[in-house]
């Protein structure tokens, strides 16, 4: 399996709408990507956003890159959004429990 980690800043009083955006824009189209296995977003107060998309191959995971680029384009583009890092690398130490199957709505 590979990952793809995204790394954004955004101002603190658009975190809900972005998230909200991206559970009903972004989530489902990365899991129509084949080889699909998890798409993983948290915020922090402070306006730091994290993404993390797995896939079964570097290629699922660096496509994963284009689609979240797609949709900061054409969902997100009236909010100050800056991405401060990413890395796509092989996942080398896994676990899960069953509660990672349930969908995090906001």
């Amino acid at each position: 399996m590979y990952a793809n980690v995204r790394q954004y800043r955004i101002a603190a009083d658009m975190i809900d709408e972005t998230m909200h955006l991206a559970d009903t824009e972004l989530a489902d189209r990365l899991a129509e990507e084949p080889g699909f296995v998890a798409y993983e977003l948290m915020a922090t107060e402070d306006g730091s956003v994290c993404s993390m998309t797995i896939f079964e191959d570097r290629e699922g995971a660096e496509r994963s890159q284009e689609v979240a680029a797609e949709f900061v384009r054409d969902h997100l583009s009236g909010i100050q959004i800056e991405r401060t890092g990413d890395m796509t690398g092989e996942v080398m130490v896994s676990r899960a429990r069953e509660q990672v199957l349930q969908p995090a709505h906001h």
